[in-house]
């Protein structure tokens, strides 16, 4: 994140990632991430999150609220009379899938970096904490040209490879909006994108989720998004990370005066005087009650929700994030209740 204060005159203005070719865009991204992680990328394997694994590693109490009942060990519950959930170690060879949003709302930005550049961090941070020996890292890819799949396959030139493509993809054009029917293919959705990944991710594994999650977003809160149910589904099988990428002004309006929105999705414009105090406040309270929704949905769906915003440290923020869950997957259930009360 850029330090407030006046540049110095000495020194060039450090280039942005979108500024530089996707080559140079690449090593830089790679030399971050692999600098800011590299306490994460040795010792005990485990990977980005506690597990998923298959081989048995005993049980502990169940944490009401942070463990699945489908997980529950009933031969220790009834022999202990408390609740006790089972723990697995983490497979040796794992494959990880990313479903990556690359849609036209990924494409906003008003700090450092957009949405879309943000969600390629995330992308190099999973595929280089998920890197070992055996393991495998495939994709899909949602833009509004369609929808692009890449394999799942082993090694760096892989996901490197995966890295510059994603860099290098065209910029999604805002369309111009005419009212009555479109005669054009629409784009793959957030619940197309989950049900091809549905079909190819066969081997339990580690599924990422990378997107806004603003698609299909219903109205009213109490109705669940139509990529829901098919994230619960995918939760049932893998261990699913969800990686929200949103940006400040997507929660509150600056004080700027008259301004014109544009709906990157359908091209909708509409002006707005940003002056009006309580036109501001609803702004904030609409936004704030959207990412509720969002939030709520990835609880139900069984989903670990990472939240990442275009004007943090977005391998700060993952560091956390992944000694976060390693605590609480290595705490006894004791100290993990007094620790939340």
């Amino acid at each position: 994140m850029r330090r407030a204060g006046r540049p110095s005159v000495d020194t060039p203005p450090h280039p942005g990632l979108a500024e530089l070719t996707p080559d140079a865009r690449l090593r830089r991204l790679e030399l971050t991430v692999t600098r800011r992680l590299d306490g994460l990328l040795h010792g005990q394997y485990r990977g980005l999150l506690p597990g998923p694994g298959s081989e048995p590693a005993g049980s502990r109490e169940y944490r009401p609220g942070e463990d699945e009942v489908r997980r529950m060990d009933w031969a220790v519950t009834a022999r202990t009379a408390v609740p006790h959930v089972r723990q697995v170690d983490a497979d040796r060879e794992l494959t990880t899938w990313l479903l990556v949003d690359s849609s036209a709302s990924m494409e906003f930005g008003t700090a450092e970096l957009d949405k879309r550049e943000l969600a390629v961090s995330a992308v190099a941070a999973v595929g280089f904490l998920t890197a070992g020996v055996g393991n495998r890292l495939g994709a899909q890819v949602l833009s509004a040209d369609g929808m692009r799949r890449f394999p799942a396959r082993c090694g760096r030139t892989h996901l490197l490879g995966l890295l510059r493509a994603l860099l290098a993809a065209p910029r999604a054009t805002v369309p111009t909006h005419r009212p009555g029917p479109r005669s054009a293919t629409p784009a793959p959705e957030l619940a197309d994108g989950l049900d091809a990944l549905h079909r190819v991710a066969r081997q339990r594994g580690l599924v990422v989720v990378v997107s806004d999650f603003l698609d299909g977003l219903p109205d009213d809160p109490d109705e669940p998004p139509p990529w829901e149910r098919t994230l619960r589904r995918l939760s049932a099988r893998h261990q699913v990370l969800a990686i929200e990428v949103t940006d400040p002004r997507e929660l509150e309006l600056p004080d700027v005066g008259l301004i014109t929105l544009v709906d990157p999705e359908t091209g909708r414009r509409r002006e707005v005087c940003t002056s009006d105090r309580r036109l501001r406040e609803r702004y904030a309270a609409a936004a704030a009650a959207q990412r509720d929704q969002v939030r709520a949905a990835l609880r139900r769906s069984a989903a670990t929700h990472l939240a990442l915003r275009t004007d943090r440290d977005v391998s700060a923020d993952i560091v956390r994030h992944v000694h976060a869950q390693r605590r609480m997957a290595a705490a006894p259930a004791g100290a993990a209740r007094g620790g939340a009360a």
